[in-house]
């Protein structure tokens, strides 16, 4: 299974403060054993809501928000993409994970849906379309890469 693994905002990482040399080494190596244990699919940091959009959807009509955005406790900070045996094996590496802020903060874990989770509604034609998407972005990621 796939879980993405959220890192929570606060007020410092909304403000732009980075995280010092001891957290980039400490995050640098919990990163290596994910690495090491065929876990770690993607991850990145996110740039503080100021320096985002929103985009609200009303019907067909759609509203672009800059940011910053006000729920600092609902921001997203950072991710990783695992793939783990289980959501129980996912916690246990959450739970091995340095503070990522140095402060209290929540990592949130959220099961990624598989093709085989959307049922009989996902006709073999709508799957076979995704397939090909996946398949198409995998190659234009592999072809970018230096």
């Amino acid at each position: 299974m796939r879980v993405m693994v959220l890192i929570k905002a606060n007020k410092d990482i909304e403000a732009g403060v980075m995280p010092d040399e001891k957290l980039l080494a400490d995050m640098g190596s919990f990163n290596e054993e994910l690495a090491k244990a065929g876990l770690l699919i993607a991850m990145d940091g996110l740039h503080p809501s100021s320096k985002g959009k929103r985009v609200r959807f009303s019907g067909t009509k759609r509203m672009v928000i800059d940011g910053p955005f006000a729920e600092t406790k609902e921001l997203i900070a950072g991710y990783w993409l695992w793939r783990v045996k289980s959501m129980d094996e996912a916690i246990e590496w959450v739970k091995r994970c340095p503070n990522p802020t140095g402060v209290d903060c929540e990592i949130e874990i959220r099961q990624v849906f598989e093709l085989d989770d959307f049922g009989p509604e996902l006709t073999p034609e709508l799957r076979a379309q995704e397939e090909r998407v996946l398949a198409q972005a995998r190659e234009t990621a592999n072809a970018a890469k230096p």
